[in-house]
């Protein structure tokens, strides 16, 4: 019953994030611009994770310092704030989230350092991030790994992956960077 739930919020979560790309679209304002994508990885034997991001292309454009200007919040993906749900609590990162959803933002520094943001509102367009207004929405601000990629990324592009110890990794590509940070089920 409770993974019932859980299908029954995702599958509603995503018609929600649907809906306003439509209503714009026929209003003849805001039209979603980049490609949806979603993501969920089972973690153990029954924890769920779910993405659902927009996938930006480079099309010749810097990105890291660029479209993504160093020391700015950026959405993490374009138009809506990329939704982040776990049905369990899980520490990333060494930040505890509690089983629910969120929105995720991202703050890039010229040093090549990341925060993740945890945000508690969801529904957001995406920008702009107000830091002072959004203080109190956010849950954590989590610190990311930057590595280079061996070949560029050109859309944008989230995976979770398992790792051996019943956690996972959080991934974002893009251009020639990956962000990541490890996180586990809490038991």
């Amino acid at each position: 019953m409770k993974r019932m739930s859980f299908v029954g919020l995702i599958l509603a979560l995503s018609f929600l994030m649907v809906l306003p790309g439509v209503v714009y679209a026929q209003g003849g304002k805001r039209v979603a611009a980049s490609l949806k994508a979603g993501v969920m990885q089972r973690i153990g034997a029954d924890t769920d994770i779910t993405l659902t991001y927009s996938r930006p292309g480079v099309k010749g454009r810097k990105i890291w310092g660029g479209l993504v200007p160093y020391g700015k919040v950026w959405r993490t993906g374009a138009d809506e704030a990329t939704l982040f749900m776990t049905e369990k609590t899980v520490v990333l990162g060494e930040k505890e989230i509690p089983a629910g959803t969120y929105s995720l933002f991202t703050l890039p520094e010229a040093d090549g350092s990341a925060m993740l943001i945890v945000n508690k509102r969801t529904g957001q367009w995406g920008i702009p991030y107000v830091e002072a207004k959004e203080a109190t929405n956010e849950l954590a601000r989590i610190p990311l790994n930057k590595s280079p990629l061996d070949k560029t990324v050109d859309q944008f592009t989230m995976a979770i992956e398992n790792n051996s110890s019943g956690g996972g990794v959080l991934k974002m590509m893009w251009e020639t960077a990956q962000y990541s940070v490890p996180f586990t089920v809490k038991k």
